[in-house]
């Protein structure tokens, strides 16, 4: 009775809030039948099924459904996962995953706070899971499911349909603070707290543009370095679309594989051969520059930005042969300051200006970061699970570490001390007989604390050599052990994430064009995206109209009524449906002034 009532007219927000809470069997449960068919075992998944529904909050986000799709949301999911038979289908619930990241639900738990009901008429559902089920869900999608795989077959489907932007990387790494209990996690520098926290480093690569291919995380300090080498390199070899052939690259000697970019971090003379020798080029700050370039040689250009904003640039290039190992580029931005900005590159190919624009649009994914960490909770929990670590994997050696420590400090007490003695030595010429004693005294004191100084060094490189700098994990004594955070779930949700943030991307640049700053264009889709819409299924033309209200002011009217235009244009179907989505924007009005 309670499908029947919905359907012979209950559209309005609060006739719809008045019937699922009269439901019997909970709030919003108003498909009794499949419901008890789905329970007793005889469902296999319940159907897609959109009944006509006014001021649906979020149903905004609906206008992200076409972008999700040709980033990849459901392409890979039936190979790679699976649900056992039940209410909900696997389509629906990577669905509402994508949703509720576009809309902002930080996490699961904050559903609780929302209509089940309302999540449900956007998914043409009666309701969503209650967060328990939910998160049981995603706990099987994350340990059945093959995870990585997924996430590489994305991978290189978004490196294959962009082989430019997949041609430039940037690699950088986000810390994720863990503040529990768990397991004591090394600590880690962490830039924007300007502190040393214990957490999990997530590596990130990305394209010119901020879009993310994929991420690797660990609870190692090893560094960026290592991680390249170890497990970002390699997987780049075998993903990035595009390579030049053996013949190609034996016919010329400087032509690249793709650019790999970092900050100084990164920086490693010996590294930039060894990335050479696989015939990949790198960029990243000089982290040694010598003496300013003298100001004539730098001349003005015009730079083409990531989004196709044109920079004035004074730029300047020399080649230099770096700590006799590898010749390379050395490029110099002039800023307005005075300040001289250093650019290392073995792109030997591209142009000077193409070098400076991907080095200073290392940005977007330093934007890219704080966008998620305040948009997408990529710094979240997902569980609290910890797992073991691999036993065979190096780490510091906590006892050369401490020494390392000690003789660092030591080494700073020697040059303060040294520094003292110049000074004092420099007053000699300047004293009378009467107090000449008084700096015997101390010159002896200071010469004497430089001695013992000397000595303790020397006594601690002693001990230091008897110690290995790196030993395998299982050897470090017990109260350095540590467990890492388990991945898999939250891999499998950042993968989401990613999806999410690619198509809001994709987004923003059709409505960048009507909006006079780039910023705007994803603010307004926030707006878009939690905005209330009328959803009007037509069963007989088999469309789904998603019908937005009109927003704050004209020109965001007219951006997203282009917006709406395009996503028309690619014709979408609603996945588990044969009902072709129509996107408009406002209501038409009857001379009455009733709406339509």
């Amino acid at each position: 009775m309670s499908r029947i009532k919905k359907k012979e007219g209950v559209v309005t927000k609060s006739h719809r809030s008045a019937l699922d809470s009269q439901a019997e069997m909970g709030t919003g449960c108003t498909h009794v039948m499949e419901r008890v068919a789905a329970s007793v075992g005889i469902l296999e998944e319940v159907s897609t099924r959109f009944e006509k529904s006014y001021d649906v909050p979020n149903a905004g986000v609906l206008c992200a459904l076409p972008a999700l799709l040709t980033n990849g949301l459901l392409q890979h999911t039936s190979q790679y996962f699976s649900l056992p038979k039940g209410y909900y289908s696997l389509v629906q619930i990577f669905l509402l995953l994508a949703f509720m990241a576009l809309a902002r639900v930080i996490n699961v738990a904050q559903l609780r706070f929302d209509s089940p009901g309302e999540w449900g008429n956007i998914l043409g559902l009666d309701r969503i899971p209650e967060v328990k089920t939910l998160r049981q869900k995603i706990k099987h999608l994350s340990e059945t499911g093959q995870v990585s795989d997924w996430g590489g077959d994305l991978s290189r489907q978004w490196m294959e349909s962009d082989p430019e932007s997949a041609g430039t990387l940037y690699v950088d790494g986000n810390v994720r603070v863990y503040n529990g209990s768990k397991t004591k996690l090394p600590r880690r520098y962490v830039a924007r707290q300007k502190l040393c926290l214990r957490g999990m480093t997530d590596y990130w690569v990305n394209d010119q543009q901020g879009r993310p291919f994929f991420v690797i995380n660990t609870a190692f300090t090893s560094g960026l370095l290592e991680m390249l080498r170890a497990e970002i390199v390699p997987r780049l070899l075998k993903e990035v679309a595009g390579q030049p052939s053996g013949a190609e690259l034996e016919a010329d000697c400087y032509l690249h594989r793709f650019v790999v970019i970092f900050d100084r971090e990164g920086y490693s003379p010996q590294f930039f051969k060894e990335l050479w020798q696989k015939r990949i080029a790198c960029q990243t700050y000089h982290k040694y520059a010598k003496d300013d370039w003298p100001e004539i040689e730098f001349k003005e250009h015009r730079v083409a930005m990531s989004f196709g904003q044109q920079v004035k640039m004074k730029l300047s290039e020399r080649g230099i042969f770096l700590a006799k190992k590898l010749w390379v580029r050395e490029i110099r931005k002039l800023t307005e300051s005075g300040h001289q900005v250093s650019v290392l590159s073995t792109d030997y190919k591209s142009e000077m200006t193409v070098i400076a624009s991907h080095m200073f649009c290392r940005w977007s994914q330093e934007n890219f970061f704080k966008y998620m960490r305040k948009h997408f909770n990529i710094q979240g929990l997902i569980d609290y699970n910890t797992e073991a670590v691999d036993g065979t994997k190096k780490v510091v050696n906590p006892i050369y570490r401490k020494l390392e420590s000690q003789g660092r400090s030591k080494s700073a007490k020697l040059s303060r001390k040294k520094a003292e003695f110049y000074d004092i030595s420099l007053k000699e010429g300047e004293l009378d007989s009467e107090q000449m004693a008084d700096y015997e005294r101390q010159r002896g004191e200071i010469k004497e604390a430089i001695d013992l100084l000397e000595k303790d060094i020397e006594a601690i490189k002693e001990k230091r050599k008897k110690h290995s700098k790196h030993i395998a994990f299982s050897e470090l004594p017990e109260e350095d052990r540590f467990e890492q955070l388990s991945p898999i779930r939250k891999q499998f949700m950042d993968t989401i994430k990613m999806i999410a943030y690619r198509a809001e991307t994709a987004m923003a640049m059709v409505m960048r064009s009507i909006l006079a700053r780039e910023d705007d264009a994803r603010a307004l889709l926030r707006d878009v995206f939690t905005s209330d819409a009328d959803l009007i299924p037509d069963a007989e033309a088999k469309t789904l109209t998603v019908r937005l209200h009109h927003f704050t002011n004209p020109i965001s009217d007219k951006a997203v009524r282009t917006l709406c235009e395009t996503l028309n244009e690619s014709e979408t179907i609603y996945p588990g449906t044969d009902m072709r989505m129509i996107y408009k924007l406002g209501s038409d009005l009857n001379p009455r002034n009733q709406v339509l």
